[in-house]
């Protein structure tokens, strides 16, 4: 694929070199395959690419959809003529309107990207080429084709290893009444298990560091991650009351109740089908999302099943987890899809993106994974220009200047290629990229790491493992990261993965659950100081990176084949910081950033906005409130519970005042206007 960028790239500028002798006759067809000739599986989808029109165009483009329903052409001259010679029939903006931040989207640009559709006389190689030279493209990407970066499929757990868990008398030292707590190493580590025969492969607090951080904060209501992978199993009784509602929708509705683009979307949105229909029991999915969505989110101490990092007390105060389904069964995920979902995400509530895919290494062996991914920054910018302007949408546009996070955290997985080089977008300097480790803080056998790794995470090493097995004697537990799973996986709803991919929720979790206590202790980050401080307190891990690792690569049916030896010593300083640790981050959102302070409110001429004042002012759940607005004639308050509800009566600007029962008192400005809305997180 790097090869094909490169190409591409000098494609394009060779063509907008010569942007005035554009050819515009047919396309010259591809010559079909021979049935003895290798079929290889493009890197991109066919039949279309997307564009970004200059800002003039794309107004031009959407006044024709808004007239005619779909456009076929621009209405630009040098545009259409490209149009039919290449046999183009639809144009279609690849993200929907949604009122409420349409501004925003304009002010970034997105509006002008477009899906560019043609007949199968053109190549979308050539297409691109075209379409690149004119004056009025401003950019040419591809629907490049995603795949799934996970290790291996699901091990079950059995019913009767679940019930077994359930019936034990549990150690009244847990934090958690969760009967399989004691099974989830990533979460607690007490450095006893692994540890048999005189093998020791388990060192304590190898973990994220729950224990700690779960006394300062166990989740907030408020925080929203959104899960990009297979869909989450919604029902599932360790999953449903921390999953993500869209209040203002329908399950399964037809019609987009909320005007925001999709219809349907009461959980989130399945953007491989275009619905609101989020599917999880495809018969070829593996349950990825499920397992995923329940090491950041389960229902933490309901006496059931797992615990999780940030799912609560069990007094519905776990973080939400908003599914933005990008895969289903065998069915590939694209570009679109993706951005399509980060928009979504930011647009919704989001303040953390959950990535548990990316690109293979440009660093990876071609031998055993074929065309290397992007091999620098730059490269992947250049290639991917709309994944970079979607990602960048969400890291500025997701969260609230008045809320605990002002910009949105991008986490993904390294990748498991063996590697010394992160796989792209996590890569990137403005996002985070997680490498993986044993229970022992060991390099995971698979991990890629080096350049572009940001910190680490438990993920699992089965082969690591391989001289343990279960107590069903089964190999391919032992060793692996502990989850929610659907039924059609597992019969009793839990089960293990493996790989970086496991090691990303980690971290989601972790980043989730530091915005959770910034939200409580009235704390207010931005993006870049979060990230910033996840990675300045991750422990280091350096130590563990020495001598040799004994594995066997693991196979299903099978078992272990013969032992090979991994030299730690290349992993050292290569793991980025250290292992995420989640109380540490904690202790330091207590000095961080700044306070939270009531925010100035804008309402438009007789609308309403409701406000929950506790938000602002530590132990504010104790407290009353008290509201002096110097005008009135502009606009008036009213209590209403635990909500203050704003009304603007005419258009202009007052100061006001809000006094706390403690005696605290903030000075906040009041502007009414026509077309107002919302500017932060209320």
């Amino acid at each position: 694929m790097r090869q094909m960028m490169k190409d591409m790239r000098y494609r394009v500028l060779c063509a907008m070199m010569l942007a005035t002798a554009v050819s515009f006759s047919s396309c010259e067809q591809e010559p079909i395959p021979t049935p003895d000739e290798p079929q290889i599986v493009a890197p991109y989808v066919e039949g279309e690419v997307i564009v970004k029109f200059t800002a003039a165009v794309a107004d031009m483009i959407a006044q024709s959809e808004a007239t005619r329903g779909a456009a076929t052409r621009s209405g630009v001259v040098a545009v259409d003529e490209v149009l039919e010679a290449i046999e183009g029939y639809d144009l279609e903006r690849v993200f929907p309107i949604d009122e409420r931040t349409e501004e925003r989207t304009r002010e970034q640009g997105l509006h002008q990207w477009y899906v560019v559709r043609f007949g199968a006389a053109c190549t979308a190689e050539q297409v691109a080429e075209r379409l690149a030279g004119l004056g009025e493209v401003q950019a040419v990407d591809f629907n490049r084709s995603i795949k799934r970066a996970y290790r291996t499929k699901a091990t079950p757990l059995s019913v009767s290893r679940l019930a077994a868990a359930e019936s034990a008398t549990r150690a009244t030292a847990e934090a958690m009444n969760d009967p399989l707590l004691a099974a989830q190493w990533h979460l607690v580590n007490r450095g006893d298990q692994f540890c048999e025969g005189g093998l020791i492969k388990s060192v304590r607090d190898a973990d994220v560091q729950c224990e700690g951080a779960w006394q300062r904060s166990t989740g907030n209501e408020q925080v929203i991650v959104a899960v990009l992978d297979e869909g989450v199993f919604v029902d599932h009784p360790d999953l449903k009351a921390n999953i993500w509602v869209n209040e203002d929708e329908v399950w399964r509705s037809r019609d987009d109740n909320d005007g925001n683009g999709y219809a349907g979307d009461r959980h989130g949105y399945n953007f491989v089908k275009s619905s609101g229909v989020i599917s999880w029991n495809d018969v070829n999915d593996s349950g990825h999302g499920s397992h995923v969505a329940g090491v950041i989110s389960a229902v933490n101490n309901n006496g059931v099943g797992i615990s999780s990092i940030a799912g609560g007390s069990g007094a519905g105060d776990g973080v939400k987890i908003m599914v933005c389904q990008i895969f289903s069964g065998y069915t590939g995920s694209n570009a679109l899809a993706v951005v399509r979902a980060i928009k979504y995400a930011a647009d919704n509530g989001a303040v953390v993106l959950q990535c548990s895919w990316g690109y293979v290494s440009g660093a990876a062996n071609t031998y055993d994974w074929g065309e290397q991914g992007f091999a620098s920054q730059e490269e992947w910018e250049a290639g991917a220009p709309l994944e970079k302007s979607a990602l960048d949408y969400f890291t500025h546009n997701a969260g609230s200047p008045n809320g605990p996070i002002e910009g949105g955290v991008a986490i993904f997985a390294g990748g498991n290629e063996s590697a010394p080089m992160a796989g792209y977008p996590g890569a990137s300097d403005d996002y985070i990229s997680v490498a993986a480790t044993a229970a022992d803080f060991t390099a995971a056998t698979y991990t890629n790491y080096g350049k572009g790794t940001s910190v680490s995470a438990p993920g699992g090493d089965q082969d690591y493992y391989y001289d343990y097995v279960d107590e069903d004697h089964n190999f391919g537990e032992v060793g692996c990261v502990l989850s929610t799973l659907p039924y059609n996986v597992s019969e009793s709803g839990y089960g293990y993965m493996e790989g970086t991919s496991m090691a990303c929720p980690h971290v989601s979790g972790v980043a989730a659950l530091a915005i959770s206590y910034a939200a409580e202790q009235r704390r207010h980050l931005t993006e870049k100081e979060l990230r910033e401080l996840l990675i300045s307190t991750s422990t280091p891990i350096d130590e563990f990176q020495t001598g040799s690792k004994t594995y066997s690569r693991y196979v299903a049916d099978i078992g272990p084949l013969q032992p090979m030896q991994m030299n730690l010593s290349a992993y050292r300083g290569q793991m980025g910081a250290g292992q995420v640790n989640a109380d540490a981050l904690l202790a330091a959102i207590e000095g961080a950033g700044r306070e939270l302070r009531f925010p100035n409110l804008y309402l438009d001429v007789e609308g309403s906005m409701a406000v929950v004042p506790s938000r602002y002012f530590a132990g504010g759940e104790e407290l009353t409130y008290n509201v002096t607005i110097d005008d009135a004639a502009i606009a008036t308050v009213a209590n209403e519970g635990a909500k203050l509800i704003f009304k603007g009566i005419s258009e202009g600007s007052t100061t006001a005042r809000i006094a706390a029962s403690n005696g605290t008192t903030q000075n906040f400005t009041i502007t009414v206007r026509r077309g107002a809305n919302s500017n932060g997180w209320l």
